[in-house]
Parts: C-alpha cells; sequence; structure tokens
C-alpha cells in the first residue's frame, strides 16, 4: 500500500490500532486450540477519518495434544478436522498475519501493533499463547495493552454486547456470520472506527 497521506503515529501514542478476532475450542488458551485467527488493519483516509484498509483471516490447526471443549465448538461453529477448512499451522498463520501488520506498522512511523477487540483480554491470552508455542521471536504487538469495543461501546452507546452495539451504532448485522472471526473483526472494526471518528467531530465541537 501507498503511504497514508496521514501516519497515525500521533493519534494513539506512537501504536497502530489492529483489530483481532479468535475462534478457539475453549477458554484456556493454553489447553484448548486455536482454530481460526482474523486482522484488520485501520488507517487514516484523506479526510482524517479512520476507515479499513487489510483484512486477513486463516483457520488454523489445533496445536499438538490441543484439547477440545464441545460447548465452544458448538457455540462457533467449527468443525476443527474438517477437510475443507484449508487450514495453516500457528506459525504459518502468526507469520501470514504479522507480515502485513510490521508494514502498517512501518507506513504509519508507529513502534508497534495495538490489538483491538471486544473483550480483548482473550484474544491477546490466545495470540501471546501461540507465539510462544511457535517461539515467534518478534510480534508486532505490545504484549498486553490493549483497546476494548465492549468498554468504549458502553461509552458511546450504552451497551456492551457486540451485536447491540452495531446495531444501536446503525451498523448492519448478521447473526448467521456472527463468530467468524473475520466477520467479528471487522465489526469490531466498523464500530472502532466509527466511535474514534465520531470522538474526533465532538472535539471539533468543544474547539
Amino acid at each position: 500500500m501507498d503511504i497514508p497521506a496521514t501516519p497515525l503515529d500521533k493519534r494513539f501514542r506512537g501504536y497502530l490500532p489492529v483489530i483481532i478476532d479468535i475462534e478457539t475450542a475453549g477458554f484456556n488458551p493454553k489447553k484448548h486450540a486455536l482454530l481460526e485467527i482474523a486482522a484488520v488493519i485501520v488507517e487514516l483516509n484523506s479526510k482524517h477519518d479512520l476507515e479499513i484498509t487489510e483484512r486477513y483471516s486463516t483457520h488454523v490447526i489445533p496445536f499438538k495434544n490441543a484439547e477440545f471443549d464441545e460447548a465452544a465448538l458448538k457455540f462457533n461453529g467449527i468443525d476443527p478436522h474438517h477437510p475443507f477448512r484449508m487450514a495453516v499451522d500457528e506459525k504459518e498463520a502468526l507469520d501470514m498475519l504479522f507480515k502485513p501488520i510490521k508494514e502498517a506498522v512501518k507506513r504509519n512511523n508507529c513502534t508497534r501493533a495495538i490489538l483491538v477487540g471486544h473483550n480483548p483480554a482473550f484474544d491477546i491470552n490466545f495470540l501471546n499463547a501461540a507465539i510462544h508455542r511457535t517461539q515467534i521471536k518478534r510480534s508486532p504487538f505490545h504484549p498486553f495493552s490493549t483497546f476494548d469495543t465492549a468498554t468504549l461501546g458502553g461509552l458511546a452507546y450504552q451497551q456492551t454486547v457486540l451485536a447491540k452495539i452495531a446495531k444501536t451504532a446503525g451498523l448492519e448485522w448478521d447473526n448467521e456470520k456472527a463468530h467468524s472471526a473475520l466477520y467479528d473483526a471487522e465489526k469490531t472494526a466498523e464500530l472502532f472506527c466509527k466511535i474514534v471518528n465520531r470522538w474526533k467531530r465532538l472535539e471539533s465541537l468543544d474547539a
């Protein structure tokens, strides 16, 4: 991609927001398999509004000796052993996502990425566990700081559930597509952009 008209380095203290959503086979990042991961990159357009610029996602092969919670699989509808999942191993999945994220960090003059998620403690813990398992030395992400759209949604729209925030914010929501990593990441990204852009306009009213 071309260098953005306005890099993001000054907006979030040198961090580039990257929206991450992860689908898993349970709640324990050390025991349960990571099954799907999506990343959505957001940048400033020529109007200085935040917008989605890139999207990436992949299914992931469960790591060796991973455990599976049947309730979690029923919730996200993923069959870990389906032959048409086109899954890749964890290292390949992270390398595929980290490459464009590092490029986006660089072109925005940022120091590193910061994970944006809906209740992101879940996503950052699973991401960090996968980074540890694959022995990746240079993650583009801050290891523990995150932005939380559940909190932002509560502030801006008086809702904390992603589907309810999205509908209140006037975004389209399809329950049939929900709980796929890419769909949830895109909707979280749309919401994050809308709140950041709305805040910018509110600030202009106070000027």
